[in-house]
């Protein structure tokens, strides 16, 4: 008797994966659930910053500056027609590639450029993860030009500590990210990544084994860094 009910308990434990995988959860259900696991319980940090930072909470609209020689990203954030304020600094957790901009699939390069997030995945393996919209129009516009076709794709921003051109943060820092996100809105997130802050200094890029529209790129990125006053964004990592 004892060894059926060991069995039988056995059997339970072994299907109850399967029985969850196999329920209809639908995306935003997965993405509430995640926000309620890992997102509810760091609120509190995020509450904490932007009282810091004068901020009303939740913003209206948030911006994530990137730089990779320096590797952090910075969270800006303003509500309605105010001016933009820093935040918090989180560091990046993992690392590949080299300054400049991705060019093909497989390089290993986190792109540069202007870009947006437009997704939200609670299932990635990287713990949490917001997909990036590379290739964006200017990538796609350039490689164009140049003939390149397989540009690459399915770049993150995500936890945990490995790249492969993706944007790793670690866990803690994604699970803030993460609701964060959700509380504005996709379509209020604005992502600059750059390859040092250009603010500060020239662009540290190898110019030699570059493409020629590089300068173009690091105009625009540039005009678009400028927004961001430099006095304000001292870290707080």
């Amino acid at each position: 008797m004892r060894n059926v009910f060991l069995l039988l308990i056995a059997t339970i434990i072994a299907a109850t994966p399967v029985m969850a995988m196999s329920s209809h959860v639908s995306p935003s259900q997965a993405i509430n659930s995640a926000i309620i696991r890992y997102g509810l319980r760091k609120e509190p940090n995020l509450i904490q910053y932007f009282l810091k930072a004068g901020v009303a909470y939740p913003p209206k609209d948030i911006a994530l500056l990137a730089f990779k020689k320096e590797q952090i990203i910075q969270l800006w954030a303003k509500n309605n027609q105010d001016n933009w304020h820093f935040i918090h600094t989180y560091p990046l957790t993992a690392y590949s590639g080299t300054l400049g901009p991705k060019l093909k699939e497989y390089d290993r390069q986190i792109p540069e450029g202007i870009y947006r997030l437009t997704n939200f995945n609670p299932y990635s393996s990287m713990h949490l993860s917001l997909m990036i919209n590379y290739p964006n129009e200017f990538d796609q516009e350039q490689a164009y030009k140049d003939g390149r076709r397989k540009l690459g794709g399915n770049i993150f921003l995500h936890g945990k500590a490995s790249s492969v051109g993706c944007l790793a943060v670690g866990d803690n820092a994604i699970d803030e990210l993460f609701l964060l996100t959700h509380r504005v809105g996709l379509g209020h997130v604005q992502l600059i990544i750059a390859p040092n802050d250009l603010r500060k200094s020239k662009a540290a890029t190898n110019w030699l084994v570059q493409p020629k529209w590089l300068p173009v790129l690091y105009h625009r990125i540039g005009k678009a860094l400028n927004r961001f006053p430099l006095q304000q964004s001292k870290s707080t990592a």
